[in-house]
């Protein structure tokens, strides 16, 4: 039997005109959507702050985070079993994202171009199409 390993992430779902906020690492070559790991004994909210400061240099209001769902599938560029579980978080930002650390690119992606993300992502692309969230 096969014993999977987690990756536990926390991730921003953001939206505008009906796309989805993306990001790509340096040198990867899917999007994702923002977000990462914890340090230390940080709470999701504030991993989630720290983390989209990090990628997009921007700064997410932290009265405005709400808890939007979980996914989980393979992670991506990991051996097979290694399973991201993703707990996602809508919230606002000021200012306009840009590439920040290990950022390549900073974009939005319409449900059409799901194929350029992560397998994680494209739950997340799935849902929100389902709920005519994103075109």
């Amino acid at each position: 039997m096969t014993m999977n390993t987690y990756i536990d992430k926390v991730a921003l779902i953001y939206l505008q005109d009906k796309k989805i906020l993306m990001a790509k690492s340096k040198g990867k070559e899917l999007w994702f959507n923002p977000g990462g790991k914890r340090e230390g004994n940080e709470t999701d909210e504030e991993t989630l702050i720290r983390e989209i400061k990090e990628e997009l240099s921007v700064d997410l209001d932290p009265a405005s985070v709400r808890y939007y769902g979980s996914f989980e599938a393979q992670a991506y560029g990991k051996p097979e079993g290694t399973i991201v579980r993703m707990r996602c978080y809508t919230g606002t930002f000021s200012g306009t994202p840009t590439p920040g650390n290990e950022v390549a690119e900073v974009g939005y992606l319409s449900y059409n171009e799901k194929h350029l993300a992560t397998v994680v992502d494209h739950l997340i692309f799935d849902e929100l199409k389902a709920k005519g969230l994103i075109e």
